[in-house]
């Protein structure tokens, strides 16, 4: 398949609410109102085009349409040889799967990375997604931490 990856720009909304209502995956999003979805996802979106520290890349079709993106969150560590980027969202379309738009997107992260002198990129998958039961970020070169615990801090 034909497309191209851009970095995503505000009048986006639209698309990133469809993607991930039709995900189903989220109950506070599936008890919510389309308009309620595309408002919350433009307060977010302005939030992370502020300034550098967050990246956004869509994927469109030969149409135009979108139909897959990464956000990635670029963060410090005192740590390490330069920031880490923090995959927090990959998302492609069920009809636009298999195509080698999540590849793209990583490609699209891993060149970023580089460019802003990173020493790693970190996500996490759930082992009961069909991207981890298809070994999807393995094949791209990823490499899963056994002795790493994923804790989380409900607010």
């Amino acid at each position: 398949m034909e497309m191209h990856i851009r970095k995503a720009e505000t009048w986006d909304v639209p698309a990133f609410a469809e993607i991930i209502r039709d995900l189903g995956w989220f109950a506070h999003v599936n008890a919510e109102t389309p308009e309620e979805t595309q408002a919350r996802i433009s307060r977010h979106l302005a939030l992370c085009l502020a300034d550098k520290s967050h990246s956004l890349h869509v994927a469109l079709d030969p149409h135009g349409e979108i139909v897959g993106y990464v956000s990635v969150h670029w963060l410090p560590y005192l740590i390490l040889a330069g920031p880490e980027g923090y995959v927090s969202e990959l998302f492609v379309k069920d009809i636009a799967r298999g195509k080698g738009i999540g590849t793209k997107l990583l490609e699209a992260v891993i060149a970023e990375a580089r460019e802003r002198g990173c020493a790693r990129l970190m996500l996490l998958n759930g082992r009961h997604r069909d991207a981890y039961e298809r070994e999807f970020y393995k094949k791209c070169g990823w490499t899963e931490r056994p002795e790493m615990a994923n804790f989380v801090y409900y607010l």
